[in-house]
């Protein structure tokens, strides 16, 4: 009975993405006369030819591209030094800009619109691909992941290391982050999602369809900028184009994100 019951769940959620790959490899008509029928009638490329031929696609694609690596090293690399500042040095207001930190994931985001807008006005960034990144760069979440990861480290190995002249730089970049693979995995996953997929940014820190990602040129896109019509084949088309790469890369190492990070948590 528990697998049936998991059977038709798993059917209802998979049911929509059926239906979004279905409908992009449709004709228009076909699309518009039955759009939750999952058997295209005749089944045929051409909206993904208009995708890349009829559209800025490859545009945005490549800013997104652009975008989310360069924000998931920063991310990885800031978050995990943060972390480890919190986790395991020790200075005055260590404890206050933890609870800062943990205030910031409370926050939440689109109360931070207005305040983004007007500081990348004010700073000369707005419409650039400084302003696309620079903001993103560093999170609170991912700070908070990788102190949890840090301090489930044993500091034995900290001291032997400490022992042999090891600074801290020397210990954090040597000794603590090569064994942080888990909670790097897991972050790097989160970030790229996270950073692929937003949308709400884009909305105050860029106008210059030059400059768009592809949620947000799918937002355009969806909002009828390419004329009358419903389009669903081209639409749904360009946003399984944009989910592939988040798919992958999240099964690619899904298996680390489930279980390495409650190996780390045991071993404090």
């Amino acid at each position: 009975m528990r697998r049936i019951v998991l059977i038709v769940f798993s059917v209802i959620f998979m049911y929509p993405f059926v239906i979004q790959i279905a409908n992009s490899f449709k004709t228009d008509p076909d699309a518009a006369a039955g759009p939750l029928s999952p058997i295209p009638h005749p089944a045929t490329l051409s909206a993904f030819e208009r995708v890349f031929t009829g559209t800025d696609m490859p545009v945005w694609l490549a800013n997104s591209l652009l975008v989310t690596v360069v924000v998931t090293l920063g991310r990885v690399l800031l978050d995990s030094m943060a972390g480890y500042a919190l986790a395991r040095l020790r200075f005055r207001g260590r404890s206050g800009l933890f609870a800062a930190v943990i205030a910031v994931m409370a926050v939440p985001g689109v109360v931070l619109f207005i305040p983004k807008f007007l500081v990348l006005n004010q700073l000369g960034m707005y419409d650039s691909y400084l302003a696309l990144i620079l903001p993103l760069i560093a999170d609170a979440t991912g700070v908070f992941i990788m102190k949890q990861f840090f301090e489930s480290v044993p500091r034995s190995v900290e001291e032997a290391a400490r022992i042999d002249g090891a600074g801290p730089f020397r210990i954090f970049w040597s000794v603590v982050l090569p064994m942080s693979r888990p909670a790097l995995i897991t972050l790097t996953i989160l970030s790229f999602q996270s950073s692929w997929n937003e949308f709400p940014h884009t909305l105050v820190a860029v106008q210059d369809p030059a400059l768009f990602t592809l949620p947000r040129g799918l937002a355009d896109l969806v909002s009828g900028s390419l004329g009358g019509g419903t389009q669903f084949p081209l639409k749904l088309a360009a946003a399984l184009l944009a989910t592939i790469p988040v798919a992958v890369i999240f099964m690619v190492f899904q298996r680390y994100f489930i279980r390495d990070p409650n190996q780390g948590a045991e071993k404090g």
